[in-house]
């Protein structure tokens, strides 16, 4: 049986199984082996072979990555744990925004204390766009029975929809930026999540603590870990079930 997942990332990315070969140092027949006979390359050329083609090693060979290691690998994409989002350096943030070249991802209810610590983000954010990296933004839908539950656990009715409702004045003023998306979502968030490009923060939220004082993982994706696959899947979920306006249906 034929790897059509292989042979169907080199050829969208323009290469070839010579091509191929010639980058990872093998015979141009032992590539055709891998694609033709779905023969499981050495770890160090699968590797090779999906950076490469940029997809994960899981992807490309799902029986060579077992849940085991799967497991042991996500451990090392833990870069660092924060017992508090205050203590995240303030450099962090800046640097992984900076740094990303293909997403900047946030889903949060509010995350208004980005707009605090930076108030130049939405400019960066702006020519980030322009860039050609895609922006998404998923904020709490401040009329969802969800947002209404945290508003009560943090201090109050109504507390995170106005939160929600003062961060809108500044996400507004990326309407019509190419490549910049702003939805809400109603999902009961177990954390908030903040992914640049293989880079992630993710806040846990802890039942009674505000945010702020929850603990942070700074998580690197590594291939064939399953922790940075984890958080990514969540992301896309509630991206996926998020709508373009409060209150509405689910974006298509």
């Amino acid at each position: 049986m034929a790897n059509e997942r292989l042979r169907d990332a080199i050829l969208r990315n323009g290469l070839t199984p010579v091509a191929v070969a010639e980058r990872i140092g093998v015979d141009p027949k032992t590539v055709e082996r891998w694609i033709t006979q779905d023969r499981t390359p050495y770890p160090r050329h699968q590797h090779a072979i999906a950076a490469m083609v940029r997809m994960d090693v899981p992807y490309l060979w799902p029986r060579s990555v077992t849940p085991e290691k799967a497991s042991r690998i996500g451990q090392s994409e833990m870069v660092q744990l924060y017992t508090r989002r205050s203590s995240v350096p303030y450099d962090l943030w800046h640097q992984l925004i900076e740094r990303a070249e293909k997403r900047i991802d946030v889903l949060a209810y509010a995350g208004l204390f980005l707009l605090e610590q930076d108030p130049r983000l939405i400019d960066t954010l702006r020519q980030k766009a322009v860039d050609g990296v895609e922006v998404t933004i998923l904020l709490g839908d401040p009329t969802s029975a969800a947002i209404e539950r945290r508003s009560v656990e943090e201090g109050g009715p109504g507390v995170m929809a106005a939160k929600i409702r003062q961060v809108e004045q500044y996400y507004n003023r990326l309407k019509g930026v190419g490549r910049v998306k702003v939805l809400y979502h109603d999902t009961t968030l177990y954390n908030s999540i903040y992914r640049f490009d293989d880079e992630m923060l993710v806040n846990m939220h802890v039942l009674g603590i505000p945010a702020p004082h929850a603990p942070v993982m700074h998580l690197r994706k590594l291939n064939g870990g399953d922790l940075f696959r984890t958080y990514s899947d969540s992301f896309d979920r509630v991206l996926h079930a998020s709508k373009a306006q409060p209150g509405g249906v689910v974006a298509p």
